[in-house]
């Protein structure tokens, strides 16, 4: 499903409020799509993989690229709609960005212009300075992509299904008729990771939001399937550049910097 938004302006700032576990069904827009929860937590899912959006996160959605959104805990969603033509050739593809302090306050001040019956020069002076800090921002380690082979897919989707299985490439060789070999060599091709990688990617996406919604460190890291908190927390800061205690103590206080990768 197509939907646009604001389509005669090149750039439009909307506020959504969401409940707990809605779900925007599949669809897609003509803009770009600029992401970002003032406090919840998303997912955001297409036919390339998924995406684990906590607040402080945003997420960049290419125009035309068919998307669904499931909501974790009440989400107050700040997203911005972008013409193609101011789009940056640089950004083609869905990716998780790390958002700045500033950043987060003028998409709260451009939410608030967008609501008055007149604009001013300084609302598109505001408009250049979002996508000037949009385009600067860090990528984060906060997709899981999905393959193509039926093998791979076989695999994913039973890991997806169970994080915690600590299953080999030889066990599920033997279960989908191929070599560990054949499978390692799939994983890199198709997904540019690992099968490990992979796997500690998704528990990453697991953790967050059972984290933020106040599970401790070492349930979440027993329920995955780690032998102990501090493995779990090893791979976290590896991934985030932060222990989960740390994380969860500057998404609390909002005090993160693109620098701290947190």
């Amino acid at each position: 499903m197509l939907i646009d938004h604001a389509s005669s302006a090149p750039f439009a700032a909307v506020a959504l409020d969401y409940s707990d576990g809605w779900r925007v069904s599949r669809h897609s827009h003509r803009q770009a799509q600029f992401l970002y929860a003032a406090s919840g937590l998303m997912r955001v899912i297409s036919q390339q993989g998924a995406w684990v959006i906590p607040p402080t996160r945003g997420v960049w959605i290419p125009p035309y690229v068919e998307h669904e959104i499931v909501m974790s805990g009440v989400v107050r969603m700040r997203t911005l709609f972008i013409d193609r033509s101011r789009a940056p050739s640089p950004m083609p593809e869905c990716c998780v960005l790390a958002v700045t302090p500033l950043l987060r306050e003028m998409i709260l001040r451009a939410v608030d212009l967008e609501l008055r019956p007149r604009r001013d020069t300084f609302y598109q002076r505001l408009q250049a300075l979002i996508l000037s800090e949009i385009f600067s921002l860090e990528s984060m380690p906060l997709h899981l992509p999905m393959p193509r082979d039926r093998r791979l897919q076989v695999i994913c989707q039973a890991l997806m299904a169970a994080p915690r299985q600590d299953w080999t490439l030889d066990d599920w060789g033997l279960e989908v008729g191929a070599s560990a070999r054949t499978l390692s060599r799939l994983f890199t091709q198709e997904l540019g990771m690992s099968f490990g990688e992979w796997r500690q990617r998704l528990r990453l996406t697991e953790a967050l939001p059972r984290l933020l919604a106040g599970d401790g460190v070492q349930k979440v890291a027993r329920d995955l399937g780690y032998g102990s908190s501090r493995a779990f927390s090893s791979m976290f800061r590896r991934l985030l550049g932060a222990t989960p205690s740390d994380y969860l103590r500057h998404h609390a206080s909002g005090n993160y910097s693109k620098g701290h990768g947190v």
